[in-house]
Formats: C-alpha cells, structure tokens, sequence
C-alpha cells in the first residue's frame, strides 16, 4: 500500500493537488496522510479574542485545522466511495519543512503530492516559497502540481537531464513506478550547454538503455539563456503531461533554483513536476 503525504494550507491551490493526487492514484491501494502545519506567527489578536477561559490558543487552531481535514476527508470518502483508499488527519505545530520530514520518516512516505501558486501578476518566481524549499530538503520524492492543473491520463513522461550527474536504479524507482501504472513511455531529454559532459551523457545512455530499454532519447543544444524556452518547447509539441528530474548536486533542478533563472520557466510550467532525491540524501 502506498503511503501518499498531502500538505494542505486549505488553499485552492492545494485542494486542487489533493483532487489531482487522488486521481492520478486511482485504482491503487493508498493511505493518505494530510498534514496541516501551523506556526505562532500565523495567530492574530482576533484568534486570541475567541478562546474561552478553559481553552488555549494552540488547542483552538489545531482544533480547528483538524476539523478542516476532516471534512475534507469526508467529502473525499463519499466521492471516492469505491476506491481502496484510506485517510488519516495530521495536524503539527512545527516548522513546516521538519513536520514533512518527521511524518514522511514515521509513515514511511512514498510520495509527497503538493501544489504551487507559480507565478501571478509581476510576482515572476516559478514556485512558491514553501514548493522550493521541500524540493530542496525533504528527502522523500515530491510531485508538484501547478495551480488549476487537472489530471489527464499520460502517455508520455520527460525526464530531464544535463548529464553531469551520473543516476543509480534505486534513484529512479517513483518514475518507473509511475511509468508501470499508468503504462506511459519514457522520453529522456539531454540538455547540453556550457555545462554539459559528454562522457557523463555516454554513461548515461548505457544506463538507461539497461533499465529503460523502450526510452526514447532527446537532445537539446543551447545556451543557458534558451534552454528553458526549448525544454518548454519541447514539452508542448510532444504533449508531455508530466516532467520528472532529479535532485541532487550539479542536476538540472539545481541550477535551475541555483542561478536564479526562475523567471524564464514562471509562466510556461502548467504540468506536473516529479522531484526525485538520492537515498543517501
């Protein structure tokens, strides 16, 4: 059985992640997690108006985010009827990166589903504050869904790479996963720029010809400024639905929130993006 975290902020982007990950997990055996992290500089003078003489103000708002959770759970149990899901309220009164980290370690996550604002009026940033950070420091894979992003069946996952990383099959176990149980193929796009290794490409060639022998292989040659325009290009002539990278030192996704080039991505990323981590991370 799966084990699914969904972090809720009871947001409309983030109930739309919640609608996508119970989509997308349809006919599979999971428990979902729903983690609602309050901190005390969310609490206003109006919060502290409302508690009673027995009451406190922590028993108050976790009271009421727990109530939050359970309706959603409710609704979600009635539409869901029929699926072998199971659904489990966590609320934290922590930090919110070292509350995903300890539940994803106590309940053995598999995969952390989230959503993001991305970029609105002249806020040009790819993904919110709280997105970049989990894909920066929790170990578990994340799957990031763009706000207002629906699910629809995929037949085509692209997983980008530069190449300087060299990959290990345990790494890549959430994308084969994801490949087997929606029966979608595997498109590897190699990026080449200023940074790019050619041996490391070789190697990498040999690795996914061993473990992803039916992958079709992709390159894109362009200067830093392009790349991301041509990655999105790419994307939308092949009807990708879903873009996989990993995260570890000198990938794609490090440069990417490394060198401050967000702006060029803040207003194309519209699909689903699958974050995979080193287990020695």
């Amino acid at each position: 059985m799966k084990n699914i975290l969904l972090p809720t902020d009871f947001s409309k982007n983030s109930l739309n992640a919640i609608y996508y990950a119970l989509d997308l997990m349809k006919g599979e055996a999971c428990r979902f997690y729903f983690l609602n992290v309050q901190k005390a500089s969310s609490f206003i003078s109006d919060d502290m108006m409302v508690v009673g003489a027995s009451g406190t103000i922590y028993k108050t708002i976790i009271s009421a985010a727990k109530k939050s959770i359970d309706n959603i759970i409710s609704k979600i149990e009635s539409d869901y009827e029929f699926e072998n899901f199971e659904c489990f309220s966590i609320v934290d009164y922590d930090n919110f990166i070292d509350a995903i980290n300890q539940v994803s370690h106590t309940k053995k996550i598999d995969l952390i589903i989230m959503g993001t604002k991305g970029a609105s009026g002249l806020s040009k940033t790819l993904f919110g504050s709280n997105t970049v950070r989990v894909i920066q420091r929790c170990y578990a894979p994340i799957l990031v869904v763009p706000d207002g992003c629906q699910f629809s069946h995929f037949r085509t996952i692209a997983f980008t790479t530069n190449n300087l990383p060299l990959f290990r099959p345990e790494e890549l176990k959430p994308l084969q996963e994801f490949m087997l149980n929606h029966h979608a193929k595997l498109s590897i796009l190699h990026v080449a720029d200023e940074h790019h290794l050619a041996q490391n490409q070789s190697l990498n060639e040999d690795f996914f010809n061993e473990y992803f022998p039916k992958a079709l292989h992709d390159y894109i040659d362009s200067n830093t400024h392009d790349i991301f325009q041509a990655i999105q290009n790419y994307l939308k002539a092949n009807d990708i639905k879903m873009l996989a990278m990993m995260s570890k030192k000198h990938s794609f996704i490090e440069r990417l929130f490394t060198e401050h080039l967000e702006e060029t991505l803040a207003y194309n990323i519209d699909i689903p993006l699958l974050v995979m981590h080193s287990p020695s991370l």
